[in-house]
Formats: C-alpha cells, structure tokens, sequence
C-alpha cells in the first residue's frame, strides 16, 4: 500500500487562499503537490495525462461544477475526493456516494481521507 509520503495529489481548486492552506497541508503530510488547478480547461488537462496518484476536488471551480474531472479521473482509474461546503449534497445524482471532504477541515481530516485514497491507489 502506498503511504502519504510522496503521494502526488491533484489539487484543483479556485480560492487561492484554500489551494495555499491545503497546498501546505499536503506537504506537512509528505504528499507531493501537482497543480493546483484554478480553472476548469487546466484541471481537465491535468486530470487526463498528469502523473497523479490522487486528487483533491473543489465541487464549485470559479462557478463550473468539477463533474467533467471527476470522470476523467474515474476513466483512468485515479482515485478522488471531493472539497465540498455542501458536503455530499452538492453533488451530482451521477456522482453521489463518492468520497467528500468537507469544508471546512482540519489536516487530520485530509490524512484520514487521503489514506482512503491511497488504498484505493494500491
């Protein structure tokens, strides 16, 4: 099983002051940080071809719903959490079940859900 040390973690989201906290998190964690992602088109390139093991997902980026990344991901077999406000409520009936992350959280709450997200990487 993979630990959190050197996991590389997508980080899509668009409130520059979150994307720095958890930034900072991830590396407090040992986590290696790909992105982060603050628009849509440059989430979707990363998500299809970045080398990650796993992503973080703000469900609202700058208005567009984060939907189309997370089945890119899901097509290439790369697990991910969603960043919610609205927890499991904010998302799609397609996407329901998934794993959330809700906002606002402490690093104790990301370590718990990136483990989760590295035994599904395994």
């Amino acid at each position: 099983m993979k630990t959190l040390n050197a996991l590389k973690v997508l980080v899509v989201e668009d409130e520059a002051l979150v994307s720095m906290l958890v930034e900072d998190m991830l590396a407090d964690l040992g986590c290696v940080v790909v992105g982060p992602a603050a628009e849509l088109d440059e989430a979707l390139r990363l998500a299809g071809g970045a080398d990650i093991d796993a992503a973080l997902l703000d469900v609202n980026l700058g208005g567009r719903p984060i939907f189309p990344v997370a089945d890119a991901l899901k097509e290439r077999g790369v697990p991910f959490a969603f960043a919610s406000g609205y927890g499991e409520a904010g998302l799609s009936d397609g996407h329901k079940g998934a794993t959330v992350l809700q906002k606002p959280f402490r690093e104790a709450d990301l370590r718990r859900v990136l483990e989760g997200l590295a035994a599904q990487a395994a």
